[in-house]
């Protein structure tokens, strides 16, 4: 089984003063997994950037760099992308190692540690938004009985958030502290993904944080709302014998055909759709458009046009 989708990400920027300079870096290719493929895939800049180079990040993912030398009071960056989703293999839970086998394993004792640990490691520590705290494992303990199941601990602790946390749009900003998220029971996907990921890394887990899409449903007899969707963001774990798990704390669910893998790393922070630094501009707040759409719904909608 597969499904087939059609992405349009639109960033624009409105500056209150012109910029001279600039510097961006855009995370808006998806990443080649053995899920999902890039059948198609466009980046419309203006203005037009004095210099563009594509590559690839420290984690693995696509990056384009876009160095813009002339003064400018708008910028728009448009990534449209035709994507194939895959079905995975349903991992076995119950088969998963017990959860203190794997933070054993993935302390450095006397021996270096396998290329697949080691690997891992990297999604052990603390990073920019997601710090190690004894309150996240006092919050996580009740998922993390003695000697269950790795897995199983994971998706316990993915449906605890879902039912103690509320979605609130409104409730946090991209720094808000996780201590803050976690005494108010409020955020949005990027702080349940990062307060996960607090969890299992300050119980010796390794876990990366994933940036994607998924795809919403409009209200039955209701169009879909072009510009109407959002980035999401969901939590990856290491588990040893299985290789990397998905898990969905927003949605309480495990990914899988409706979910757009764009990027992973150690948090946001890693793998921000675009970010960057300017000389001059002023305030500026970017007006951000997203659309994930099933590619045969696209198509009807461009014949009608």
């Amino acid at each position: 089984m597969s499904a087939h989708y059609q992405i349009i990400h639109d960033t624009h920027y409105r500056y209150d003063s012109p910029v001279s300079l600039a510097q961006q870096l855009a995370h808006l290719w998806p990443r080649p997994c053995a899920w999902q493929r890039c059948t198609a895939q466009a980046l419309q800049v203006s203005p037009q950037p004095t210099q563009r180079r594509d590559e690839w990040d420290v984690f693995g993912n696509p990056l384009t760099r876009l160095a813009f030398e002339r003064q400018h009071e708008q910028l728009r960056v448009v990534a449209r992308l035709q994507v194939e989703v895959l079905e995975r293999d349903a991992p076995d839970f119950a088969a998963s190692p017990a959860w203190e086998r794997v933070r054993d394993a993935l302390t450095y004792a006397s021996q270096p540690l396998v290329a697949e640990f080691f690997e891992a490691c990297r999604y052990r520590f603390e990073s920019p938004y997601v710090r190690l705290k004894q309150r996240f494992v006092v919050f996580s303990e009740s998922c993390f009985e003695p000697g269950r199941a790795l897995l199983e601990g994971v998706q316990a602790l993915m449906e605890k958030i879902f039912s103690e946390f509320t979605f609130d749009a409104d409730a946090t900003q991209v720094a808000t502290p996780l201590v803050e998220v976690l005494e108010r029971r409020r955020g949005v996907c990027q702080d349940f993904a990062h307060l996960m990921l607090a969890c299992l890394r300050s119980r010796g887990l390794a876990a990366r944080y994933v940036s994607g899409y998924l795809l919403t449903r409009p209200p039955p007899g209701q169009p879909r709302l072009i510009g109407a969707d959002a980035s999401h963001a969901w939590v990856s774990v290491f588990c040893p014998g299985q290789g990397w798990i998905d898990f969905d704390p927003t949605n309480n669910l495990r990914p899988a055909l409706e979910h757009i893998t764009l990027a992973w790393g150690r948090d946001f922070s890693d793998v921000s759709p675009l970010r960057g630094v300017i000389l001059g501009g002023g305030s500026h707040d970017p007006e951000v458009q997203v659309t994930v759409m099933p590619l045969d719904e696209a198509a009807a909608l461009q014949e009608r046009a």
